[in-house]
């Protein structure tokens, strides 16, 4: 893109020197290809910070996205461990034997009898 004014003819044509109109045009034309090259150079940076800051945000998604899937496999671990003390307790539970599965998880919404003693899942 630098190197593409070479080509355009309004550049290369020089004002006769007595010419004080086509002197200040000129000067004109380096101070607004001058500000336009900071205003590309500042435009690119932006450009590469927005790039850069995406990628951090990605990176980070990323972590959290590995975290909570580890967060829920131990959940469902946790579940099934769980799960099986329940269904170890069920027969053992006095007062409920015989009952039905909508009564057991109806009247209790599926919370433990307070008499149980539930050792703490390993992590």
């Amino acid at each position: 893109a630098q190197g593409s004014d070479n080509n355009d003819s309004s550049y290369t044509k020089s004002p006769s020197p007595g010419n004080k109109q086509g002197s200040s045009d000129d000067v004109r034309k380096v101070m607004r290809r001058e500000k336009n090259r900071i205003a590309a150079q500042k435009s690119r940076m932006r450009q590469t910070q927005k790039a850069d800051n995406l990628h951090l945000e990605s990176e980070n998604l990323e972590k959290e996205n590995a975290a909570l899937r580890k967060e829920v496999k131990r959940l469902t671990e946790e579940a099934k461990y769980l799960s099986t003390v329940l269904s170890n307790h069920e027969p053992l539970c006095t007062g409920l034997s015989g009952a039905s599965t909508e009564l057991l998880y109806g009247a209790h919404h599926g919370a433990f009898h307070q008499h149980i003693s539930v050792p703490h899942y390993p992590l």
